[in-house]
């Protein structure tokens, strides 16, 4: 799954397009690097969020396509 609909369906960020210009801004990193929005997240992949001064990090547990609002919460851990 790409690196911006997961941002997307796991609920941390709340709109595609805000998770695509946050990769094209630089503000995520995928396992330390810098990483674009077309990258293909799997499950053990650590996603850094940088939310102004706050910076949240997560392991990607799983990466399913869909998922409600309960579910979403599972799809990751925080680090």
């Amino acid at each position: 799954m790409r690196l911006d609909k997961y941002l997307k369906v796991s609920r941390l960020i709340k709109r595609r397009s805000v998770a695509n210009d946050a990769c094209d801004s630089q503000h995520v990193l995928v396992n330390g690097r810098e990483a674009k929005a077309s990258y293909q997240v799997k499950p053990g992949d650590v996603i850094e969020i940088g939310y102004g001064a706050r910076r949240l990090k997560v392991e990607v547990l799983v990466a399913e396509e869909h998922a409600n609002k309960a579910e979403a919460s599972a799809m990751y851990r925080e680090v």
